[in-house]
């Protein structure tokens, strides 16, 4: 592991934290997640794939939303997470380290919540891929209420859920490759290792890991 550091971001919705970790070598990535709505970014899932990802030569960053951050549990609506995730990802690649993230291939990403937000962000914010962990397809037993179509994307698009998530799994479709791992609720923490095996095998394919 390399330089690790943290920072607030002024968004327009208040200040957003971010959390950032360089690998030990030059990273060939860079992956930012989010967290779930009444979470944060050290839930079980997020912090097995950040230490797998940075292993793998990447740069992982973990955006706090601004709620979050003030002690609140209870979200804003979808625009404002949206507005402040976007403000947080355009600061980090254009702020104090423009000249080793910007050029780098960012992969959006984050679990519930904050992998809505990730999905309904991907053009604004440049991503070339997207990383959707416990992503809730519907409320709790109302299958008819799909989020589906914020996944699609346009981007190559991984969905890692548990075969027992009351908020449903999605479809595997064009473009979206969906990962169900049995005997998992929506929290993931029963087999983190292989939540963050799935994401690895995602990036490899793509050519954004090393080794």
């Amino acid at each position: 592991m390399g330089d690790a550091r943290t920072w607030l971001v002024d968004t327009p919705r208040g200040q957003a934290r971010v959390d950032l970790t360089l690998p030990a070598g030059a990273p060939s990535a860079l992956l930012v997640l989010g967290h779930g709505a009444g979470g944060n970014v050290d839930a079980p899932d997020l912090a097995a794939v950040r230490a797998a990802v940075l292993d793998a030569g990447l740069a992982v960053a973990r955006v706090t939303q601004p709620y979050r951050v003030a002690g609140r549990r209870s979200p804003p609506p979808a625009a404002h997470l949206d507005e402040a995730w976007t403000a947080a990802v355009a600061e980090l690649r254009g702020g104090r380290d423009r000249t080793v993230l910007a050029r780098l291939p960012l992969v959006v990403g984050g679990r519930s919540s904050g992998a809505r937000v990730a999905c309904r962000t991907s053009a604004a914010t440049g991503a070339a891929a997207v990383v959707a962990l416990a992503f809730p397809q519907h409320p709790p037993g109302r299958p008819e209420r799909s989020r589906g179509a914020e996944l699609d994307t346009g981007l190559p698009t991984l969905v890692v859920g548990g075969d027992r998530d009351p908020f449903g799994v999605p479809d595997e479709r064009a473009g979206v490759t969906v990962v169900v791992r049995p005997g998992e609720r929506h929290d993931l923490k029963k087999d983190t290792a292989a939540v963050a095996a799935a994401v690895l095998q995602f990036l490899r394919a793509r050519g954004w890991t090393v080794g």
